[in-house]
């Protein structure tokens, strides 16, 4: 080991990802492999990767099946980089996407590698379906049998009820609850109101469709299966057509007095694949490449859902103001803000809480609010309600667009450009970044 160590900065590069379908839309029948390999070969093809041996690629999948061992290794061998560069899985349920940004950039700062991808992908329609405990343990005997009489005795012992599949869940294992039953509490909990809701899920989609024409959207998309952008963007939306929609959850909780989540403000399930690419400074510009933001620091946190009065998903409302005084800095000093629209609520959650004298000084410890935030500097490319939400491809969604965005202001103000990245996640956590423009 070397007795000093020179932490390195790490730059995002770049990003690639397909469009984003709705759940049994037209990638009904890919596979997580196909998608991450599309989206890796878009990036490889976009950056002159052909034959290239980077340091690791990094990614994952929430809804993962039990073939999918070793998926991000596969995907990589299926692309044109050298199959040298070696893959690891990570998994972090919605924050699996920043959380291998994060793993690959700190490898980069320790000086463990000089090049890498971080990626993820995922797909609700073709989620992994269990079979009973009872057929497991019957299939397992069968296997393990070494005469045919064995496995007909154990094959004997099976009852027609072993063979119903066990469902796909969406619900928290110690709670029972939906991620969306969850949010309803903690609407209510706030008094997000419906209309508040509304107009955040219609400033997401007008912000994604004028991204997707000023043509910002035109090298971070590739076009895969037919599609050439997001299925689930409606650039005709407006208040009036998600007033009529009629609310999804919450209608049967009792804490829920007026049930104001609908299919509208709400993230649809979906099926997609992202990827980053990151590098040294030094390994850029080898390649004539332009590093477009330096990934600064990270935090994540988790709360009590279960057995305290916390919300499932108000874990960054913690991390953001940790990672923020590390650095000495105030929500006011970002310049741009990517909180992931898990839902509508989510988001106005999050920023009710950091205006609350209450909140900041009980649950955080500070003598004041952290304050109101400029809207106009919130998710201005839009975001997961108008894009959908490929949980394990989000993270590298937000990342490519926020690095370019940062990068394209720099050079118009000429100043260096702040920006945050907040992601929720299912088991009550929450994962947050700081990225700066490089130069100005």
């Amino acid at each position: 080991m070397p007795e000093t160590l020179t932490v390195r900065d790490a730059y995002v590069l770049g990003g690639n990802r397909i469009p984003f379908a709705r759940l049994g839309g037209p990638y009904a029948g890919i596979s997580n492999q196909d998608m991450l390999t599309a989206a890796l070969e878009g990036l490889v093809a976009r950056f002159g990767l052909q034959g290239e041996r980077l340091g690791e690629v990094a990614g994952g999948a929430v809804l993962k099946l039990a073939g999918d061992l070793n998926l991000t290794r596969e995907s990589a061998l299926g692309t044109p980089l050298d199959p040298r560069t070696p893959a690891i899985d990570l998994s972090k349920a919605c924050t699996t996407g920043l959380e291998t940004v994060l793993h690959v950039s700190n490898r980069i700062r320790l000086g463990q590698i000089d090049s890498a991808i971080a990626c993820g992908v995922d797909s609700a329609s073709d989620s992994p379906i269990e079979v009973t405990p009872r057929l497991r343990r019957i299939l397992h005997r069968v296997s393990a049998a070494k005469r045919p009489a064995d496995r007909l005795r154990a094959l004997a012992a099976l009852r027609p009820g072993d063979l119903a599949p066990v469902p796909p869940r969406n619900a928290e294992p110690r709670t029972g609850m939906s991620m969306g039953e969850h949010q309803a509490v903690t609407t209510a909990q706030w008094g997000i109101t419906r209309q508040a809701q509304d107009e955040l899920a219609l400033a997401s989609h007008r912000n994604l469709a004028a991204s997707y024409a000023s043509g910002f959207q035109d090298d971070l998309v590739t076009g895969y299966r037919g599609l050439g952008r997001d299925q689930n963007l409606r650039a005709d939306s407006s208040l009036e057509k998600l007033a009529g929609l009629k609310p999804v959850f919450g209608t049967s909780n009792p804490a829920v007095a007026e049930p104001t989540m609908t299919a509208g403000n709400s993230t649809p399930l979906s099926d997609g694949a992202s990827a980053v690419l990151l590098g040294t400074r030094e390994w850029a510009a080898e390649r004539g490449l332009t590093p477009l933001a330096r990934v600064v620091d990270a935090r994540t946190a988790a709360v009590d859902f279960a057995h305290g009065e916390e919300g499932l998903l108000m874990a960054p409302a913690y991390a953001v103001p940790e990672l923020l005084d590390a650095h000495g800095l105030g929500l006011q000093d970002l310049d741009l803000l990517e909180i992931h629209e898990a839902f509508a609520s989510t988001v106005l959650a999050t920023l009710a809480a950091w205006e609350s004298e209450e909140f900041c000084r009980t649950r955080l410890g500070r003598d004041r609010a952290l304050g109101a935030i400029d809207r106009d500097r919130l998710n201005v490319h839009g975001s997961s309600l108008a894009a959908g939400h490929p949980f394990a491809a989000t993270g590298g969604r937000i990342v490519a667009a926020l690095a370019k965005e940062l990068h394209r202001r720099a050079r118009e103000t000429g100043r260096t450009q702040r920006g945050l990245v907040s992601v929720c996640a299912a088991g009550g956590q929450g994962t947050v970044a700081l990225l700066e423009s490089d130069g100005k």
